[in-house]
């Protein structure tokens, strides 16, 4: 049963705003064996945590070419 496989924060706490806050997911970097993600409030724009990923077997990447 694969139901939580990709769990995706919505809402964090944040110091700064001393409240929950809603947060923004963004990409921070691609990583061999899969993605990091940074989540910032959407309020201040303060760092909250980061959640990192595995990639899948079959969603390797290919090498881009250049025509």
């Amino acid at each position: 049963m694969k139901q939580y496989d990709d769990l995706r924060a919505t809402r964090l706490y944040c110091n700064t705003c001393n409240a929950p806050m809603p947060v923004r997911e963004r990409l921070l970097l691609i990583l061999p064996d899969g993605y990091l993600y940074e989540y910032r409030c959407a309020s201040c724009n303060s760092t909250l945590g980061d959640k990192k990923t595995s990639a899948a077997p079959d969603a390797a990447q290919e090498p881009y070419t250049i025509c």
